[in-house]
């Protein structure tokens, strides 16, 4: 649904944007993940049509968004991170305005309007002036107001920027409620934990370039092929060289009851080690697979730089 090619943005002689890359196929949320000043925001901005690329290609539903952008325009859902309101206006008003922008009919207007609402929970808020709204409340009626023209591709921009931790929550419910509907979603952030459980896939960014995309469990396969395994053991001691006879087995770390190790064979073969361990004398506690998370893959990949 989303494809993106070798893209470039650049200004004067400063690149936001290096020779990007990434797919996201329909019905998949994609995290896009990135300190302040990775080149997020002016990767999403192309997508929507908002700036032109240097260099590079990107589609939205096999179109190219320069040259089909009218046509991308009606498939894409944009949210800014930062988004303007208007004084004077009430939640109901504030989308009719959009509504009418969106080019969506009068008579369908008020059904439309009311089943973003209630999709967003702004249904008790209809009459609520937006200018004294809370930052939560704006957020989800940003989200209705981008859901307004039943778009195929989100392209939210972080979304949950100064959010309270209850709104935090709900708003990924949301997000993920948006998903099972069909939605292609690109969602950006710098915080990590809110995309871990959401993002059937991610992409990592910083400086302008992209470091991987995939799922976490992918990516890290190309990184560290095997299974990073953690043993419980009254005597670690003893179980490191034990562990070393194994020529497929890297010990990585131990401490006073556990040693950490890499193994990159068979999966089977990990009865083997565990049947050595015992014919060493090594009293086997526990012995289990350490997943990694988003916040270690993110730590593996990035320097900490900004542009």
């Amino acid at each position: 649904m989303i494809e993106v090619a070798g893209l470039r943005k650049c200004y004067g002689d400063f690149t936001a944007v290096d020779g990007i890359s990434f797919t996201v196929p329909r019905g998949e949320v994609f995290g896009f993940i990135g300190p302040n000043g990775a080149g997020k925001t002016t990767t999403m901005r192309v997508l929507a049509t908002l700036l032109e690329p240097t260099e590079g290609s990107a589609r939205v539903a096999g179109l190219d968004v320069v040259e089909f952008s009218e046509e991308v325009k009606r498939l894409v859902g944009y949210m800014p991170d930062h988004a303007g309101v208007y004084d004077g206006l009430d939640v109901v008003e504030y989308l009719e305005f959009f509504a009418a922008a969106y080019s969506i009919p009068r008579p369908r207007r008020a059904a439309v309007i009311a089943d973003v609402m209630d999709l967003t929970d702004l249904g008790e808020l209809r009459h609520r002036p937006v200018s004294g709204m809370s930052k939560g409340m704006r957020q989800r009626l940003m989200l209705a107001k981008t859901l307004l023209h039943d778009p195929q591709v989100l392209i939210l921009d972080e979304p949950a920027a100064g959010l309270d931790p209850r709104a935090r929550i709900e708003l990924r419910a949301l997000l993920k409620e948006l998903a099972s509907m069909g939605k292609t979603i690109l969602v950006s952030s710098h915080i990590l934990t809110e995309l871990a459980d959401m993002c059937t896939s991610v992409g990592i960014v910083e400086k302008g370039r992209l470091h991987a995309a995939g799922t976490v469990a992918s990516i890290l396969g190309q990184l560290n092929p095997g299974r990073t395994m953690r043993l419980r053991t009254g005597d670690p001691v003893k179980a490191v060289p034990a562990l070393r006879s194994f020529a497929s087995v890297e010990v990585l770390d131990s401490g006073e009851r556990w040693v950490t190790f890499r193994h990159d064979g068979e999966e089977d073969e990990i009865g083997d080690v565990v049947r050595a361990l015992a014919i060493c004398g090594v009293p086997v506690l526990g012995l289990e697979e350490e997943k990694a998370d988003l916040e270690d893959l993110f730590l593996r990949l990035t320097r900490g730089e900004v542009q």
